[in-house]
């Protein structure tokens, strides 16, 4: 068996977790900007996907100090496109979801057949996120 990078996968948790923060900021900002007969609804959802990208990236971190690393202090850059009607706000979600599964995938493809608590994670987040990616694309239906 190969032994793990554990630089390079700290490297990708870093980057994990600097996108679960943006995710924080991201969902915050757009609960405020729904608006319109279904806001509640979308509000609540928005802020539930604030919450969870928080502990997505307290989880992260957390794996980063048990392997000798150190947690970065940044956020992933985000994009204001200031367009703010519920279609919007749920196609950039659908986005923020899509882009974080590929940073989990790309965790589990460094990490596979190396460790199985590591694997586990990243299937278990991608498994999280690809959920969250049906969910949006159920909502955007009426979009349509």
């Amino acid at each position: 068996m190969e032994s793990m990078n554990t630089e390079k996968v700290c490297n990708i948790l870093n980057e994990i977790m600097e996108y679960e923060l943006a995710g924080v900021v991201r969902y915050t900002h757009s609960a405020m900007m729904v608006s319109g007969p279904y806001r509640l609804p979308i509000v609540q959802f928005l802020k539930e996907q604030a919450t969870e990208s928080l502990v997505h990236a307290q989880q992260a971190g957390e794996l980063i100090v048990g392997m000798d690393g150190h947690p970065s202090q940044k956020i992933a850059k985000i994009e204001e496109t200031n367009r703010h009607s519920i279609k919007d706000i749920l196609e950039e979600s659908l986005g923020h979801e899509l882009h974080a599964v590929s940073l989990y995938k790309k965790l589990l493809e460094s990490v596979e057949g190396v460790s199985v608590y590591l694997e586990e994670y990243a299937r278990g987040m991608i498994g999280e996120e690809e959920q969250h990616s049906l969910e949006l694309k159920v909502m955007l239906k009426d979009f349509s």
